[in-house]
């Protein structure tokens, strides 16, 4: 029966951050630093919250986009936090995680043959879910251009056949952010372009230094932008699955089509606890941003130090600095500091091939494994 199999879906690869991380639990006392998870636990008042919900029997199907309530705490929250202005009642869906929310939006917005344009590297979870959706997903390298998807890299991209442009910053694998004239520029050479903008704010309460800022809040792209957000990085909430698109009207009310038939409704014991996490919990970043600035500091300079080449993020939990130097591939350097130092990071081409000559570190770990971790590749170098 395989030939009757979606050819879409066969052409899918298991993630590369998942296969390394994988490997690591089969070599004893290996350290991992591969895995885009908070390392500190859901805030207590959260999880009493869920338990609440649990005790009460509030066990059943809330409205399809989501508790009217948790859509009223979002609205707030991001208007609060980034100036971002969404009706509770018909511009906000509370969705299982972030991840469902790119695909509703993407299963919403693409025809067959659209393209979407991606600055690249970039988190392998978008194209497959572009391709299942008929779409053409169209890489634009930003190695040379400190990592970010400028105006004037993108202009040449642009055509009668883009539907849709994603900008993800904070970024996955890099942790490169948007200044605000870069995105003032960005949306200058949009505004006036018949396509959609798709904003994957997942990581915005992990900014340093200047506030995250969104793309929709400049201009007229409100009416062309879908805002992607969620609790998992910013309340350690991974597990709970809850995230929500932000959108004009005219936009959601076809993305809650999709959403219906795709889940129905997010978990209701989760959306219990995300609305604790986003009224009492509002805040409750500030602490974990604080602790990865430090943990940011700290990784950046012990591998300055050690001659590697890489651009500071500001903002998420990650680092992606250059291998080049050593003359090995990136599947090459991983494997062989995995086997040689029993330390686990993630080769830069599971980011699409344009991190060939990168790995990715994740800093979302103690500062104990982070030290040890950091000794190791110190170690496994220096016999380069």
């Amino acid at each position: 029966m395989e030939h009757l199999i979606n050819p879409q879906v066969k052409d899918i690869q298991i993630s590369g951050i998942r296969k390394i991380s994988n490997l690591v639990s089969t070599i004893p006392g290996a350290l991992t630093l591969t895995i885009g998870q908070p390392d500190f636990p859901t805030p207590r008042h959260i999880i009493e919250a869920g338990q609440r919900a649990l005790d009460e029997n509030k066990t059943v199907y809330t409205q399809n986009p989501g508790l009217l309530e948790l859509r009223e705490a979002v609205s707030h929250f991001v208007k609060v936090k980034y100036a971002q202005t969404y009706r509770a009642a018909d511009e906000i869906i509370v969705t299982a995680g972030a991840s469902q929310a790119v695909d509703i939006t993407l299963r919403t917005i693409l025809t067959p043959g659209a393209e979407v344009i991606l600055p690249a590297p970039i988190y392998p979870g978008y194209e497959p879910l572009i391709r299942l959706a008929g779409g053409v997903p169209v890489y634009v390298d930003t190695r040379e251009n400190g990592l970010k998807l400028t105006a004037e890299l993108l202009a040449p991209y642009l055509t009668d056949q883009t539907r849709c442009v994603i900008l993800c910053y904070p970024s996955n694998p890099t942790g490169q952010v948007l200044s605000k004239q870069e995105l003032n520029d960005l949306a200058e050479l949009l505004e006036d372009r018949e396509l959609f903008i798709l904003s994957d704010e997942i990581y915005s309460e992990l900014v340093y230094g200047e506030s995250h800022q969104s793309i929709a809040t400049i201009g007229r792209l409100r009416d062309k932008t879908i805002v992607i957000n969620g609790l998992s990085k910013s309340h350690a909430m991974t597990g709970w699955r809850i995230g929500f698109t932000l959108a004009p009207a005219n936009i959601t009310e076809h993305m809650v089509k999709v959403h219906q038939y795709n889940v129905t409704c997010a978990s209701s014991v989760s959306q219990y606890a995300a609305l604790e996490a986003l009224t009492a919990g509002i805040d409750d970043a500030l602490p974990m941003r604080q602790e990865y600035e430090a943990r940011r500091d700290y990784v950046f300079d012990r591998l300055v130090a050690m001659g590697f080449e890489l651009e500071k993020p500001d903002g998420a939990f990650y680092l992606f600095p250059s291998i080049a130097k050593f003359g090995l591939s990136s599947q090459d350097f991983t494997m062989r500091l995995l086997q040689e130092e029993h330390v686990a990071v993630v080769p830069g081409d599971a980011f699409t091939s344009y991190g060939e000559g990168f790995i990715r570190i994740s800093y979302a770990y103690s500062q104990e494994v982070l030290e040890e971790s950091l000794n190791r590749v110190e170690r496994f170098i220096s016999k380069l």
